[in-house]
């Protein structure tokens, strides 16, 4: 069984990111971390039942990693066509502690497992070989945080809420089958569209607002 574990907003830069997201829900997002291990840094912000939100952006400062970064991130060119698109809100990542019958079944979409941080592996996450996002967003990233629920407790809570998640998608049977079969509890919505693309329905301290 898979559950969502985060939302991802993937930005050119944490500072555009910030900015959309606060643009949309009135919230100020946090800093959250820097990830040594895959040049990468972000902003998180809790959404209730053990769910949060990450702004994720490649880090300027930080190191090139020996394999491709997660989320897309080594193709800047596209992160940042995906954000001039509208297309802000980019996916989602699953948890599950099975994670190795996951890949086995479902490897070609959600990608290879990759133990982090490699110098001292506290989680695994999968993440295709080219670093691309599984299926353009449509399949989620997979983590395993091997039975740690302590990372919860050190992201900031401001009040909000997830009350749903929507997924545009050319092909929403096709989608639908790869959850069932995935056996995803409590699913993003999937309806047509013409292209990969995420709403996000947020219950906030000044009342509903859609993240994009």
């Amino acid at each position: 069984m898979l559950k969502l574990d985060h939302l991802t907003v993937i930005a050119p830069t944490l500072a555009e990111g910030v900015s959309h997201v606060k643009s949309c829900l009135g919230l100020d997002v946090p800093f959250g971390a820097r990830h040594d291990y895959m040049g990468s840094h972000n902003h998180r912000l809790q959404l209730g039942n053990s769910v949060y939100l990450e702004i994720v952006a490649l880090d300027p400062a930080g190191i090139e990693p020996d394999r491709a970064r997660w989320f897309g991130l080594n193709n800047q060119e596209q992160v940042r066509a995906d954000w001039d698109a509208g297309r802000r809100l980019r996916g989602w990542v699953a948890n599950t502690d099975a994670m190795d019958a996951v890949v086995s079944t479902h490897g070609e979409a959600v990608g290879e497992k990759v133990s982090l941080p490699t110098a001292d592996p506290t989680f695994a996450f999968t993440i295709p070989k080219d670093g691309s996002l599984p299926l353009d967003g449509a399949a989620p990233s997979i983590i395993d945080h091997r039975g740690d629920t302590s990372y919860i407790a050190t992201i900031p809570d401001l009040g909000a809420r997830l009350h749903s998640l929507i997924l545009e998608h050319p092909d929403p049977a096709g989608i639908a089958v790869l959850y069932r079969e995935l056996a995803i509890e409590n699913p993003p919505e999937i309806v047509q569209g013409l292209k990969v693309r995420y709403r996000a329905l947020i219950e906030t301290p000044t009342g509903l607002k859609e993240l994009t």
